[in-house]
């Protein structure tokens, strides 16, 4: 009989939502150690009922619970902080922001913004691959993350089209595909443009 595999681990709960973007908190791992943080570019989806929300990751942040006071350089290795300082970890907490780029609704993509954002504390999770090049076939998402006005922008852009890239086993025409599409949103903006075909 075959195994099954383990269900996937949800990353982050969500802590604020908005239209266009939602915050999630990471969750802490069972051992002393900073949570996993995906990396800028990377897709997570959201399940909101019947709809599949789709975003990905467009910044990062970990600092202290604790608002008032700031972290201090302690000068220690991570292996003396587990074995010196374990309580700085129940201390710190690290968000993601989350662009929303569209949704899956009745089988079918939407490579636009939701009727609502999602709901507080549902969970976030990481993407898989296939539902990701699934999403990504048609490329209008791209619109959405040049308009957002939040986390590092152009950068974002490049780093949501290389981890595309890799996902879909370096697919060159994909890519070229993908910078004409890009060159015809920026057609009035040849450095912007620019910018972004370098960081590729």
């Amino acid at each position: 009989m075959a195994r099954r595999s383990p269900p996937p681990q949800p990353l982050a709960e969500i802590i604020q939502t908005a239209t266009d973007h939602c915050i999630a908190q990471c969750h802490e791992p069972a051992s002393l150690d900073f949570p996993v943080v995906p990396a800028l570019g990377s897709w997570v989806r959201i399940a909101d009922g019947d709809r599949v929300i789709y975003g990905v990751v467009a910044y990062v942040v970990t600092a202290p619970i604790d608002t008032i006071h700031r972290a201090t350089a302690l000068g220690l290795s991570l292996e003396q902080l587990r074995q010196e300082q374990p309580h700085i970890f129940a201390m710190l907490k690290t968000e993601i922001t989350i662009a929303i780029t569209g949704f899956q609704e009745q089988a079918r993509f939407y490579h636009h913004l939701p009727p609502r954002p999602p709901q507080m504390h549902q969970q976030v999770y990481k993407c898989p691959a296939e539902e990701v090049i699934a999403f990504s076939g048609t490329l209008t998402f791209l619109r959405t993350l040049l308009t957002l006005r939040y986390g590092p922008g152009d950068a974002l852009v490049a780093a949501t089209l290389r981890s595309l890239y890799q996902l879909r086993q370096r697919d060159r025409q994909w890519l070229v595909q993908a910078a004409q599409y890009l060159n015809r949103l920026l057609k009035e903006d040849y450095d912007r443009l620019r910018g972004i075909i370098e960081q590729l």
